[in-house]
């Protein structure tokens, strides 16, 4: 069995789009509420928080819905075209309200964009599931998360190159473009793949699989059968709930899920802010560091994987939260921009990698015997719920105490989540050797 790379490609078209999105929308939208209406950095980043609120609601609503609709085009392809329509033409009046100094027509763009992006991520995510057989999915999803990352690489090299270092600047061009990128994107996912007939050929080569896991399991449940009785008294109970030892491993990890998003989100949210204001970067200069952290990022996927087939997840976790809450505490440090801030923000990229490669896995690592969604649902529910708080949280405090304190509070909850991961115990078995490095890719998104 092989991985259709090419198709797979064309289905992370739909996450492509997504992730464009949400850059430019971390990158400037910030800007805009503080440079052009005048918007507290408390308010600010409550603002900021809209979009996370919203998804703990819309992204099980309209997974759920796509699960239930049956159309020509598919499941998922109906919410993912009509999503990213009103999207493009709500985002539209965002740099256009920016331009006339229009507040109630800003806020109003900005909530029926968030709706519109909301309807249409959890059905553009199961569409890579829903055409791809169980045992290649891993590998597909490095694709996925390396569309994406391909998404954000986009609307920071337009920020970069189109946002003046002088004067108010114009973010139309900017959101045009990504919109069209948006949009053509999409509609070439619509060209090119059809949802039915893939969904119907996964359907029996999956149904293939598990006749055959059935007659593995059988043959073996024989086997134990005698071993099995022996040791376990007549009449007990089957063991379903998780071993307290367990459990307390899966609150620790998801806590330090919860810190070091609380960390790394205050910095990515405020940082256009941040560093216009505190460091002195002109125009989109500050694209530039986030871009290198991307990319240094993509760079570092193969090896971090490789790093922990060798000596575990929980260890290389462990050595990118020290990695990342070192490069805060350096950042604290400087007071003006210096070009050696970019092998810093190089350095975030890499333990940000070690990090969020490793972690997803360890919990579901953990959900043996349980529901492995039950698991996925912890920890984004604990991700989520950092990037809810932290942009309203570090925003109370850029206003009130200064700009200086973006660092530190940074630094301070990824040594939180140093100390709370040291002690988990469980979720930390080393994978098996990939027969594709390209496996190494595979993270959440």
């Amino acid at each position: 069995m092989k991985l259709n790379a090419r198709r797979t490609i064309l289905v992370g078209l739909a996450f492509l789009s997504i992730s464009a999105f949400w850059q430019l929308y971390d990158s400037l939208i910030p800007l805009i509420l503080k440079n052009t209406f005048q918007v507290s950095d408390t308010i600010s980043g409550g603002i900021m928080a809209i979009d996370n609120v919203l998804a703990v609601f819309m992204l099980p609503l309209f997974g759920s819905l796509s699960d239930r609709v049956h159309t020509r085009i598919g499941r998922r392809m109906p919410f993912i075209l009509c999503g990213t329509a009103a999207a493009v033409v709500a985002m539209l009046f965002l740099p256009f309200s920016d331009n006339i100094g229009s507040l109630a027509l800003f806020v109003t763009a900005l909530f029926v964009t968030l709706i519109a992006m909301g309807s249409y991520r959890s059905p553009a995510v199961s569409l890579m599931p829903d055409v791809t057989p169980k045992p290649l999915r891993s590998k597909a999803n490095a694709i996925i998360n390396l569309m994406g990352a391909v998404g954000g690489v986009i609307s920071l090299i337009l920020i970069s190159a189109l946002v003046p270092k002088t004067g108010k600047p114009d973010y139309f061009p900017i959101f045009l473009i990504v919109a069209a990128v948006m949009v053509l994107s999409v509609l070439l996912l619509l060209w090119k793949v059809r949802e039915n007939p893939l969904r119907e050929e996964r359907e029996k080569i999956d149904a293939g699989l598990s006749e055959t896991e059935k007659a593995d399991k059988a043959s073996a449940g024989r086997a134990a059968a005698g071993q099995e009785a022996s040791s376990q008294p007549q009449g007990a109970p089957a063991k379903t709930s998780l071993d307290p030892a367990v459990r307390k491993s899966l609150i620790l990890i998801l806590i330090s899920v919860a810190c070091w998003f609380m960390g790394y989100n205050a910095v990515t949210t405020a940082f256009s802010r941040y560093a216009q204001i505190y460091w002195g970067i002109q125009g989109g200069g500050f694209a530039n560091c986030l871009l290198i952290a991307t990319a240094a990022a993509i760079l570092s996927y193969i090896p971090v994987g490789s790093i922990a087939s060798r000596v575990g997840r929980k260890k290389t976790i462990l050595g990118g939260v020290i990695l990342l809450a070192s490069m805060f505490a350096i950042g604290a440090t400087v007071k003006e921009y210096h070009v050696w801030i970019n092998g810093l923000f190089a350095l975030v990229g890499v333990a940000w990698a070690a990090i969020n490669v490793n972690s997803y896995p360890m919990v579901v690592e953990m959900s043996k015997g349980s529901d492995i969604g039950k698991f996925t649902g912890f920890y984004y529910t604990f991700s989520m719920a950092a990037q809810i708080v932290t942009p309203i949280l570090s925003g109370f405090l850029l206003e009130h105490v200064g700009y200086f304190i973006l660092f530190p509070y940074a630094a301070l909850f990824v040594v939180i989540a140093f100390f709370t991961m040291l002690f988990v115990r469980h979720g930390d078995s080393r994978p098996l050797p990939k027969k594709s490095r390209l496996e190494a890719f595979n993270t959440d998104d």
